[in-house]
């Protein structure tokens, strides 16, 4: 892998509204005029940085030393996290055999039938085996991250954490004759009729009950989260492999077996492509079980920070894996300062790969058109909060980080975006 020269970000100050290297004025003044007092951006809590990644100078900022909610932006800090501690594979599993029998315990790992991931065969794996135990010792963490908002539990974007995730711990639901039909076909049962007027399938808050209106029920096809527990997986997992998978307390001894799983560059395309929170959330589980041997989250940021981070320009409110928690809370300059590091350790043809290009591919897809992606990288959005960070390619063929975060808006997430894209535009233009 091609290392770019680390250089730690010391030349993010604090300052006045606007700190920028030499530039021609006349480029600076069009970025005043566009973010500054009578602008756009002045109607609500904007920050902004822009930076050079070749002379390694601060280009422009407004606001950068203060904290925004990041959202998904989030999910660079876990991208980072992982480049800094998984290698190039998952770990699927750990296990140890005793005799005609396996037990096995999570590593966070979420590609057992994830869709849009590489395959591994399991059943292939688990064939030589009488029986299947599963442990859950190794299990230090909630289903929910700190700070989530309770009534997002029935949606798909917001599945259940867990050890070992099956079917990225979500029901898929396709409409068959105004009749849901649900796979994996454990929960076929589960499902109610409701008098609620309902267009999809919604399931109960306190347990796997599913529910819809035959009256109403239009939607095609949907994803539900189910509850997960240890009992909850050993049944799925029996029902997939066709034998008895059995719930263990047996805690992961130091002498055992590592199945090898899948190119960690799938998990992260999609992630990042998609904003994948439960993708996310299970790789911050994955780098708890490389570095601490067991899945709690919060222990495993607090590891990052003190090892790989501890000189960020402010200290990062980090919470969760996804940016699902409000609790988040990130500077711009200090999320540069990790693109910055990002852009130092991946080669730039892989970056601009697994990042969203505008344009073109993931969350940028209908956003930044040119005829040739300018603009790779993250977004973040929930209710009023806005932010983008990573990199942008001028006409000059230079090449900027940055970071361009919003909160607080009394506006629809469409009108900040194309205000940012005005902006972006003149820096691709001017620079």
């Amino acid at each position: 892998m091609l290392k770019k020269h680390l250089l730690l970000f010391f030349s993010l100050l604090i300052g006045s509204p606007f700190i920028f290297a030499q530039h021609a004025k006349k480029d600076i003044k069009g970025l005043e005029q566009r973010l500054g007092e009578n602008s756009f951006f002045a109607k609500h809590q904007t920050g902004f940085m822009l930076y050079d990644l070749d002379e390694k100078k601060v280009i422009f900022e407004k606001n950068s030393q203060l904290s925004f909610i990041p959202a998904s932006t989030t999910k660079l800090f876990t991208f980072y996290a992982a480049l800094m501690t998984l290698g190039d594979s998952t770990k699927r599993l750990r296990y140890q055999t005793k005799g005609n029998d396996i037990i096995i315990w999570g590593t966070g790992d979420p590609s057992w039938e994830y869709p849009h991931l590489p395959d591994l065969q399991m059943k292939a794996f688990f064939e030589p085996y009488d029986k299947v135990y599963f442990s859950d010792q190794n299990w230090k963490d909630t289903a929910f991250g700190y700070g989530w908002q309770w009534d997002d539990y029935y949606y798909s974007y917001s599945a259940e954490r867990s050890p070992l995730p099956i079917y990225g711990n979500l029901i898929t639901v396709k409409n068959q004759n105004r009749r849901p039909n649900i796979q994996p076909q454990y929960f076929a049962s589960n499902i109610n009729i409701t008098q609620k007027e309902i267009k999809d399938v919604e399931r109960d808050f306190h347990s796997n009950n599913f529910y819809y209106n035959p009256n109403t029920y239009s939607k095609l096809e949907s994803k539900v989260p189910f509850m997960t527990s240890t009992e909850t997986f050993a049944l799925l997992a029996s029902q997939f492999l066709d034998k008895e998978v059995i719930p263990s307390k047996e805690p992961l001894p130091e002498e055992h077996y590592i199945l090898k799983g899948i190119p960690l560059d799938s998990i992260y395309r999609e992630m990042l492509w998609e904003s994948d929170n439960f993708l996310a959330e299970q790789l911050l589980l994955m780098v708890s079980d490389e570095i601490l041997h067991e899945l709690n989250s919060g222990a495993a940021i607090d590891s990052i920070k003190h090892t790989f981070l501890f000189d960020l320009p402010d200290e990062p409110q980090w919470v969760d894996g996804s940016g699902l928690s409000r609790h988040n809370l990130i500077s711009p300059r200090t999320l540069v300062s990790l693109t910055e590091r990002i852009y130092q350790i991946l080669p730039d043809s892989t970056l601009f790969r697994l990042l969203p290009q505008g344009g073109k591919a993931g969350t940028l897809k209908n956003h930044y058109r040119a005829p040739s992606p300018y603009i790779f990288a993250k977004t973040g959005t929930m209710s009023n909060n806005h932010s983008l960070a990573g990199y942008i390619k001028t006409s000059s063929n230079k090449l900027y980080a940055f970071a361009f975060m919003n909160n607080n808006y009394p506006y629809k997430a469409k009108e900040v975006i194309r205000e940012m894209e005005k902006v972006m535009l003149y820096i691709r233009d001017n620079f």
